[in-house]
């Protein structure tokens, strides 16, 4: 869609099953999407063309990501697992395990340093982007972990869950607490560009934004 006037420009078709995330790459060229039917398909966006499918996961893609240099495409799956590829050739580099459910939700920090995921475990991870190691585990929430974002700044983690609540983590201390307390299950988040605004929104139909959360 064109963001100013709201025309749809194009509909991109190739995926046999629901579509259920979508991200674009920093330069706005690519267009990376996850699929119930396991796939991450990688499109061109000014002409809509099928540039790539990546295959490996053995379960629904939840959650997708493009690092902020434009290089990887961090995936999400029921199959438990979080992968890491090479957007330009589309090679899987590697794979992370240490969810005990499926994922629904992967950051990467604007760093690019680091992965954020968060499962059906009801727990937060924190993985080493360059070479996969699990760096942290976030634990607290008594829900799945449905939508995860990180600050601008790189320093915390504000996580959503079906548990009602946004939790804000420490990266460097792993301490969180609650942020927010909804009558109704977090099922997305996103941050401003400038990371000043925090907005979610619920199973009640509501968005909330949060200014300057700490």
């Amino acid at each position: 869609w064109e963001l100013e006037s709201g025309r749809l420009l194009r509909s991109l078709e190739g995926h046999t099953d629901w579509v259920t995330a979508v991200a674009v790459s920093p330069d706005g060229r690519t267009i990376v999407s996850g699929s119930a039917d396991r796939t991450v398909k990688v499109w061109e966006a000014e002409s809509g063309r099928l540039l790539r499918s990546l295959e490996g996961h053995t379960d629904r893609v939840w959650a997708v990501a493009v690092s902020p240099d434009g290089r990887f495409i961090v995936s999400g799956s029921w199959d438990r697992t979080v992968k890491v590829w090479e957007l330009e050739s589309g090679r899987l580099l590697r794979s992370l395990e240490g969810h005990t459910d499926g994922v629904n939700a992967v950051a990467v920090s604007p760093d690019g340093r680091f992965i954020v995921s968060g499962s059906d475990d009801r727990t937060v991870k924190v993985w080493d982007l360059e070479n996969g190691h699990l760096l942290g585990s976030l634990e607290g929430h008594t829900g799945q972990v449905t939508a995860v974002a990180v600050s601008l700044d790189g320093r915390w983690i504000a996580s959503g869950s079906v548990d009602h609540t946004i939790r804000a983590w420490e990266v460097e201390s792993s301490k969180g607490h609650i942020l927010f307390w909804s009558d109704a299950a977090i099922h997305s988040l996103a941050l401003s560009g400038a990371g000043r605004l925090l907005a979610c929104g619920d199973a009640a139909g509501r968005v909330w934004i949060f200014e300057r959360v700490r």
